[in-house]
């Protein structure tokens, strides 16, 4: 058998080569359904994908990906609203296309001592059909609206006299899926009546496990964050919660180990007026504006630890009809609060904003994804 010529080695050279080739248009499809976190790894593969998110079109298909994906989170899924509409509280539940079915909800469940009249939240997320609902300083409980069952959570090792008083910060309720337990992350500090902190007490951290049904205490130095609502979020075993230093604070509640991730508002702290941190599709997302801005900023993070792994996403006109976003729904709808307290919904794919005919307080009123489960709640696993 005769030797190849130069010439056929060189169209096999340049065959070889074409063959490998991968046109951007291919390659940006394929790309554009990663997570960040791997977009990032594969950064370094060729110069152009290091600059893909100023890549207008890779952007743009991004993003559409992002919001549209199924993910698994949402199947069968709907909202819950919590509403403050004086001098009540009410919990609604949302679906339909355009949340024509609203189902008010019996709340509070009569085995709960906490009047209808008193604040409430929902900590962080729904998990599995289960709510965390707290009152504030106070009592707290997981909540199964499906079946209307309740678990109350005894106290912690929180201490309460006259000469003190006591704050109990709730920062997160989430699943541990190694030992199939339900778990309350909350913070304790104390000051004295007067100005200073009182002296004798110090601070802590504690969990509260649904398996134990107990507390225990945790020798920690994790930041801690305000009581407010929409300031902690579950996904995936990890609790997340907004710090007082502006940056997010994640808590492995299989591990308990804590991750801290620096944050864009670092730079200038005082010129935002609104925080929300939620969840948008599987990822942990923060809403913000500045004090001097017509829009919002919607963003979400790749990986944890780095600060140059949040992305911005969205930049919403900031309208009469979206003074205050409230929460983030399934299919990227962001739930959000008026001038005149009216409740509405903006769906950011098309851009079209949904009146849902309800009012709320806009500091008392919170929306999270919801799955329906009929299982007791200690029988409930992810």
């Amino acid at each position: 058998m005769a030797a190849p010529t130069a010439n056929e080695k060189k169209r096999k050279k340049v065959s070889s080569n074409s063959s490998s080739y991968i046109p951007d248009d291919i390659s940006f499809m394929i790309l554009s359904k990663l997570p960040v976190k791997s977009l990032k790894r594969f950064s370094c593969v060729r110069k152009s994908w290091s600059l893909l998110f100023e890549n207008h079109d890779f952007f743009k298909m991004f993003r559409n990906n992002l919001i549209s994906k199924s993910h698994a989170i949402y199947d069968d899924a709907c909202q819950i609203l919590t509403q403050f509409d004086k001098p009540s509280w009410n919990v609604y539940l949302l679906s339909g296309d355009n949340f024509e079915n609203k189902v008010k909800l019996d709340f509070p469940p009569s085995s709960f001592r906490i009047s209808k009249f008193r604040p409430f939240s929902v900590v962080g997320s729904a998990i599995n059909g289960i709510l965390c609902i707290s009152h504030k300083h106070n009592e707290a409980a997981l909540w199964n609206p499906a079946t209307e069952e309740i678990k109350i959570i005894p106290p912690g090792f929180a201490e309460f006299n006259s000469d003190l008083t006591t704050f109990i910060t709730r920062h997160g309720f989430g699943y541990d899926p190694i030992t199939h337990d339900y778990k309350v992350i909350q913070h304790v500090d104390y000051y004295h009546s007067g100005i200073d902190k009182y002296p004798m007490v110090n601070p802590f951290w504690e969990i509260y496990s649904l398996q134990s049904n107990s507390w225990r205490k945790i020798n920690f130095d994790i930041p801690s964050s305000v009581w407010l609502s929409n300031k902690c979020v579950y996904i995936n075993g990890v609790c997340h919660w907004w710090g007082l230093s502006n940056k997010l604070v994640s808590f492995n509640l299989c591990n308990e180990m804590c991750f801290i991730t620096p944050s864009f508002l670092e730079d200038s702290p005082d010129d935002f007026d609104v925080v929300n941190l939620n969840v948008l599709n599987g990822c942990v997302a923060i809403i913000t504006s500045r004090r001097d801005s017509t829009s919002y900023q919607i963003s979400i993070l790749g990986e944890l630890g780095f600060k140059e792994s949040w992305i911005k996403l969205f930049d919403v006109e900031r309208l009469s009809c979206n003074i205050y976003p409230i929460g983030i729904g399934k299919k990227g709808n962001v739930f959000f609060q008026t001038k005149d307290n009216e409740i509405t919904c903006l769906e950011l794919t098309t851009g079209l904003v949904e009146e849902l005919d309800l009012k709320g307080d806009r500091f008392n009123c919170q929306v999270v994804v919801y799955n329906r489960n009929l299982h007791p709640i200690r029988e409930i696993r992810d």
